[in-house]
């Protein structure tokens, strides 16, 4: 039994590594399972008996790197009684992870590829703050709206990385998320078509 659950998991190790291979040269929906079986040193037949299609393996792939980010998510208060979100320190580990998988969060972050994997992202964070973390203090607003807000405007902080090219640091991105954090931006300002020439 434990020689084959080994074989299980190197085998899916092997699909999962051969659906990023392709995903480098070219689009999803372009991929077939006889190529992601070919790269990955096996058959059709054995492909099928692990996933029923390659969306069901890449939704696997995104699953894997989702929960290891949830480790380092929960790695940032292990240990802790309370912690201060205008510190940036704790956040740096989720960004760096981030960034050095850059290529996979761009698939999962920008929901073109499998629709709903936003929101699978967002579930997964969610999920943790609303388990794991409460406000030290009450707050009039509902806390779940507070969850909800938070775990989305997460979401856009990584899309915006994603679409400025990764150009930040991920200190740069844990110290933006801190400020947006406990920052009150205040009065907006309505700009004016003379604003706009100027």
């Amino acid at each position: 039994m434990v020689t084959e659950d080994r074989r299980i998991v190197r085998t899916r190790t092997k699909l999962k590594g051969a659906m990023l291979t392709l995903l480098k040269e070219k689009q999803f929906k372009d991929i077939s399972i006889t190529e992601i079986a070919k790269v990955a040193g096996c058959n059709r037949v054995t492909f099928y008996s692990h996933y029923e299609d390659s969306t069901q393996l890449l939704a696997n792939i995104f699953k894997d790197y989702l929960e290891e980010l949830a480790q380092y998510y929960r790695e940032s208060y292990k240990g802790k009684e309370s912690f201060s979100l205008s510190d940036p320190t704790p956040n740096i580990p989720i960004f760096e992870f981030v960034y050095k998988n850059q290529f996979v969060f761009s698939l999962m972050l920008m929901g073109e590829v499998i629709p709903g994997s936003q929101n699978t992202f967002c579930e997964t964070m969610g999920g943790i703050s609303r388990k794991d973390l409460s406000l030290k203090e009450e707050v009039w607003v509902d806390i779940e709206a507070i969850n909800s807000y938070e775990t989305y405007a997460f979401l856009g902080l990584f899309i915006y990385w994603i679409k400025q090219g990764f150009q930040s640091t991920p200190k740069e991105m844990a110290e933006r998320l801190a400020f947006l954090h406990t920052t009150s931006l205040g009065e907006v300002k309505v700009v004016t078509e003379s604003d706009r020439d100027s």
